[in-house]
């Protein structure tokens, strides 16, 4: 069984069942990777997620999304995660690599799942290390947007995004071809609220601090690819293909 046998081919008009066929066709030839994106805000990672994500066949896990849905559910653990926050209290790192545990059973993530912003600590890349061990599987690759902080105010302050796929755009170096409008389904695009130079400021301090020892953890095991994130988009993209074929 493929990873998008979810989806009943029923549902499909002629032309889009044969595309849905020529995808499936492609993904059950694709390598099963664990991956997960390292890099402080405006470093590219939501330039490259969809793109690694559609040639991979991967299923996309952002772990605040994950939180909000599984609460939506009211799984037992989106229960205890609502609790949690109605209490003004963190939810722990146990509950969210619990919902990442049932988030990779989904058909989507048969091949396997891309993480972005989780692990945050090295105590969260511990556990999540020890749930993939008990399913017998392992991250395969850690990709690290390295990038200098000088060059992120710029991208930063002019990033645009499509909130239910995750596309972004930049004013200057990636814009849409409608001013604030995606390119591929028309809907209007967001500036999110912390954007701006003293959010970037504080978020960084907070990468410096907690994220990069993170990146260390994972050299130990000889699974970080560094990619030069200050590139152009599609420079990047060839990093990241070159990477995931070692």
């Amino acid at each position: 069984m493929t990873s998008s046998t979810a989806v009943n081919l029923e549902d499909f008009q002629s032309v889009d069942l044969m595309m849905e066929l020529l995808r499936r066709m492609k993904c059950s030839t694709k390598p099963d990777k664990r991956l997960i994106l390292v890099g402080p805000p405006g470093s590219g990672k939501g330039t490259q997620s969809p793109i690694i994500k559609d040639e991979y066949c991967l299923c996309h896990l952002a772990t605040g999304d994950m939180l909000r849905a599984a609460v939506a559910a009211k799984t037992p653990l989106g229960i205890k995660a609502k609790e949690a926050m109605e209490n003004g209290q963190l939810v722990s790192d146990d509950l969210v690599v619990g919902i990442i545990d049932e988030a990779i059973n989904e058909p989507s993530c048969q091949k396997g799942f891309i993480l972005d912003g989780f692990p945050r600590t090295v105590v969260q890349a511990e556990k999540l290390d020890e749930m993939l061990g008990r399913r017998g599987v392992k991250v395969d690759k850690v990709l690290n947007f390295a990038i200098d902080d000088a060059i992120l105010e710029e991208r930063i302050t002019g990033r645009w995004i499509h909130p239910s796929s995750g596309r972004s755009y930049h004013s200057n170096f990636a814009p849409p071809k409608v001013p604030g409008i995606d390119d591929v389904t028309g809907e209007p695009l967001i500036q999110r609220k912390d954007d701006t130079a003293a959010v970037l400021k504080s978020r960084l301090e907070a990468f410096h601090k907690q994220t990069e020892p993170v990146i260390d953890y994972y050299k130990k095991k000889n699974i970080v690819a560094n990619l030069h994130a200050e590139k152009q988009p599609q420079d990047v993209t060839a990093e990241v293909q070159s990477a995931l074929m070692r």
